[in-house]
């Protein structure tokens, strides 16, 4: 399995910034704790999970809501699972 290079690992934070503080918070604390084993299938996923409004990711990852639509593939739900469960 490949990993991230340093440069791969920074835009994927980068990327993760959210505008309200709980999405930051709990897409941070997953990195911190799974960055390192994350596939190239992985952060396709998180990219895809990403574009999400701030409201609505913060309702699924809350699991206030489901993810729909183009967000609701078996990938998404797995990452959505591991970051509900910390």
């Amino acid at each position: 399995m490949r990993k991230l290079s340093e440069l791969e690992r920074a835009r994927l934070r980068w990327r993760a910034r959210r505008g309200l503080l709980e999405n930051d918070l709990i897409i941070t604390r997953f990195l911190d704790q799974y960055e390192a084993d994350l596939t190239d299938i992985d952060v396709s996923a998180l990219t895809q999970l990403f574009e999400m409004g701030d409201n609505e990711l913060l309702d699924v990852l809350l699991a206030r809501g489901e993810v729909e639509g183009v967000y609701d593939t078996a990938d998404i739900r797995r990452l959505v699972a591991q970051m509900q469960k910390l």
